[in-house]
């Protein structure tokens, strides 16, 4: 009997929760309601990142000199869930250190994988110059083979330098991971948190 109650549960929230959210859809947003949730979106993004840069110098002293040295950053706050398949997204934003304007963006990434479940991490760019800062924000990003040497291949401790403009950096709330694997991640511009 509970297994037919249970059943009986879970497909009526199948069926509902589709409807539920169309009629949520259908009210519309005053402007001012609209810019408010953008605002406190931002001001997220902002808190994820300045806590990621922080626990990022205060784990690796090279990553900080290598970012004194950077035209900027990008900081992005994921989740990524497996199960066969794997997919995950999240938002963070870009920082011109120069002018310290910032453009807020997202990511997705999908693959095929043997994991199973979820994991939360955070990954740091450091852009070297304005060149590549500006490609990264302006054009988006797809992680390729190039971004694996830019994550290093033996270890945290070794990044000593940029390689194609980027250093990258992944972090779970247990530190460093010492070989990044952002491989098949997209980044592009969050248009509506960027005004």
């Amino acid at each position: 009997m509970k297994k037919a109650l249970t059943i009986l549960l879970a497909f009526a929230l199948f069926v509902a929760g589709p409807v539920m959210l169309a009629q949520e859809g259908e009210e519309e947003e005053s402007p001012e309601w609209k810019s408010t949730k953008a605002e406190y979106k931002r001001q997220k993004i902002d808190e994820v990142a300045k806590t990621a840069m922080d626990a990022l110098f205060e784990k690796n002293d090279k990553a900080k000199a290598l970012y004194e040295s950077a035209h900027g950053y990008a900081v992005f706050d994921n989740l990524k869930i497996a199960f066969g398949l794997s997919g995950g997204g999240g938002t963070g934003v870009a920082v011109n250190r120069e002018k310290d304007a910032r453009t807020y963006m997202k990511m997705g990434t999908a693959g095929i994988g043997l994991g199973l479940g979820g994991q939360k991490y955070q990954v740091v760019f450091l852009l070297q110059d304005q060149k590549t800062f500006d490609s990264f924000v302006d054009k988006g990003w797809q992680a390729d083979a190039a971004a694996k040497a830019a994550a290093g291949t033996a270890g945290v401790n070794v990044k000593t330098g940029f390689v194609n403009g980027l250093a990258i950096y992944q972090m779970t709330d247990k530190g460093l991971i010492a070989n990044a694997d952002i491989s098949g991640t997209k980044y592009w511009k969050y248009a509506k948190l960027n005004n």
